[in-house]
């Protein structure tokens, strides 16, 4: 086994095509069969269904290609240490829930580096996507929370994709709406008083469940609930339709504007205000690269510097 056959691995994978992938390594179609077909036959495995319309992973593709990634990554880091060919582009990605703290972390972090050149990415995207994003080495980090309603279900699939998941901060929920809000001046907002008004979501996907939900109380009934798929069309939303979301407190008015606030949500007995344990996942056994490292530093130093008093959040 060969870097370069693990790197013909990835191109293969991401491209979907044999073709494809030869393009972008500059070497031949048959030179690039030949290469995955000798891997192939040293592991025992098959990685690629080959079909008329390209290349996809098999099973055992699927479980090979994050250490075939993670042993890349690791390479390039050595490079970083040891290596003689002067400085080379610097890749760094991360996968996570709609928070503006993670972006805001991510925005730090590009003013830290000193790179002559990098190729970073942040993907603010669906729970089941950031956890496969994650899972494949697409993304090195990827960020979401945990409560008492979702641990069980969540922890489950990180570790059925070999993946930990490492404490950042713990809060309670907030009601985030509207500076305008009729609601907007309470001291605290309880489940009954938010009735009239619709309740903003981040959609899931067809096949999503409860346990995805990116807000507490997701097994709630709703009598006006919008979905949305996007942080920008939410905040439009808390204005055009009094809509409000259920966060985690932590505003980052820089990014998201000062016309929205976090009331504190007031529980009851039958809405709890449920703890939100934020954290970032990797893979198991894998160490994160110096960029990462960096970019979980700056998420630390961020929320410890916004995190409210009696609960520690953002959104």
């Amino acid at each position: 086994m060969t870097l370069q056959q693990l790197n013909d691995v990835i191109a293969i994978a991401e491209t979907g095509s044999f073709n494809r992938a030869a393009e972008r390594l500059y070497i031949s179609q048959p030179s690039l069969t030949s290469a995955i077909k000798e891997l192939e036959k040293e592991l025992g495995v098959v990685l690629f269904n080959r079909s008329g319309k390209g290349a996809t992973l098999t099973a055992e593709g699927v479980n090979f290609l994050p250490y075939a990634r993670s042993v890349i990554m690791q390479y390039q880091n050595l490079l970083d240490a040891y290596g003689k060919a002067g400085p080379r582009r610097e890749r760094f990605a991360v996968s996570t829930q709609h928070y503006s703290f993670a972006v805001k972390a991510f925005s730090l972090l590009t003013h830290a580096y000193d790179l002559a050149e990098y190729d970073f990415a942040i993907r603010e995207t669906r729970t089941q996507q950031l956890i496969d994003d994650t899972a494949a080495g697409r993304s090195e980090i990827g960020i979401l929370y945990l409560s008492d309603f979702n641990r069980k279900v969540i922890t489950k699939m990180l570790n059925e994709n070999g993946l930990s998941f490492h404490h950042l901060i713990d809060c309670r929920a907030y009601v985030y709406l509207w500076r305008g809000h009729p609601l907007a001046e309470r001291k605290s907002i309880a489940f009954d008083d938010l009735a009239p008004y619709p309740c903003l979501s981040f959609e899931q996907g067809e096949n999503s469940n409860f346990y995805l939900a990116e807000e507490i109380l997701s097994t709630n009934e709703y009598s006006r609930m919008i979905k949305c798929c996007d942080r920008a069309t939410i905040l439009n939303l808390m204005i055009g339709s009094l809509g409000y979301t259920l966060c985690s407190g932590i505003i980052c008015e820089e990014l998201n504007g000062s016309e929205y606030l976090a009331v504190p949500y007031e529980a009851d007995e039958e809405n709890p205000n449920s703890v939100m344990e934020i954290g970032y996942i990797t893979r198991k056994n894998s160490l994160l690269s110096q960029i990462g490292e960096r970019y979980v530093a700056e998420l630390k130093r961020y929320l410890e510097m916004e995190a409210k008093p009696d609960a520690d959040s953002d959104q």
